[in-house]
């Protein structure tokens, strides 16, 4: 792979690729709210089930998979309706979360294994992202080369493994700051409120977009 594609080239994907992930955006929203209301290790299981979905992604990019949703209209919108769906569904179990406070650090930390799967079928469910990566990851790979399907799915490897550096450190960080805010009486139902706004503004962002 490394004949294939150029040193400089994979720096700039790199580069490209980690401006891209620190921007403001669902992915980076959704780990924080987790990582705040849930503990680091939380963060971290939901970070690396979003990487997990760019896996998803990346092959069906390669596949050619993501170009056949993005020429079907209906296959666009029923894709796109089911993740906005799904993030509303998660609004409402936010809302359904205790309001008492969850201050001890094992508590806070438990479900990892749902919140992973949660990461995934947001990415998994979102035709923005299959249309980012058959958009984007195609323009660093060596056409000339050949092989650009096993290019493609190289350059989505690394993209995860460095959204998933990205996203661990965020984890730590929030994780950290969610320790010390959750020790305040009653602010437990104010986190949930705010991730259940959180999650139907995505929704309702998911369920307006456009190809």
């Amino acid at each position: 792979m490394r004949n294939l594609i150029e040193q400089s080239q994979l720096i700039y994907f790199i580069a490209a690729s980690a401006a891209l992930t620190i921007l403001p955006g669902p992915d980076i929203l959704f780990v924080l709210t987790q990582s705040i209301s849930h503990g680091k290790t939380a963060g971290i299981a939901t970070a690396s089930g979003l990487c997990t979905g760019v896996l998803v992604h990346t092959t069906a990019a390669a596949l050619g998979i993501s170009a056949l949703v993005y020429k079907s209209a209906l296959a666009f919108e029923i894709v796109k309706y089911a993740g906005a769906a799904y993030l509303l569904y998660l609004a409402w179990q936010a809302l359904k979360e205790s309001e008492e406070l969850i201050s001890s650090a094992p508590a806070r930390e438990t479900n990892a294994f749902a919140l992973y799967k949660r990461g995934i079928f947001m990415n998994v469910l979102n035709p923005k992202v299959a249309l980012f990566f058959l958009a984007f990851l195609p323009q660093f790979a060596n056409i000339g080369s050949g092989n650009v399907p096993m290019q493609i799915i190289f350059l989505g490897t690394i993209f995860m493994a460095q959204a998933w550096l990205i996203f661990s450190a965020i984890s730590v960080f929030a994780g950290t700051i969610g320790n010390k805010i959750t020790q305040k009486p009653g602010i437990g139902k104010y986190i949930n409120w705010g991730k259940a706004g959180i999650f139907t503004i995505i929704g309702f962002k998911l369920a307006q977009s456009h190809k």
